[in-house]
């Protein structure tokens, strides 16, 4: 599973993801005084805050969220552009039944 997202308010997904880190009651001084560093200087930060891959699955029927990482890059993102259609090894998969 591959996500794109656009952000358009960087500004309000690190507000966002401050209020949530002040609000759990359970982080350590120490380790919210890094995070709250880590998503300020990092919109991809903040958002790995807000976004729980385990939320995103965890309802639906037959899946099972086994691992889940994080990675980040800016680019500019063209939906019509040939470079964002399904890899080889998406038409891969789908042609063995995968």
């Amino acid at each position: 599973m591959e996500l794109v997202v656009e952000v358009e308010d960087a500004d309000a997904i690190t507000k966002s993801a401050l209020r949530r880190l002040a609000d759990d009651a359970g982080l350590p001084a120490a380790e919210l005084a890094h995070a709250e560093s880590t998503v300020t200087e990092d919109t991809a930060e903040a958002l790995a805050v807000l976004v729980d891959p385990f939320d995103l699955v965890s309802r639906v029927p037959g899946v099972e969220l086994q691992q889940a990482s994080w990675s980040s890059e800016r680019i500019e993102y063209d939906p019509d552009s040939p470079d964002w259609d399904l890899d080889e090894d998406d038409v891969a998969e789908d042609d063995n039944g995968g």
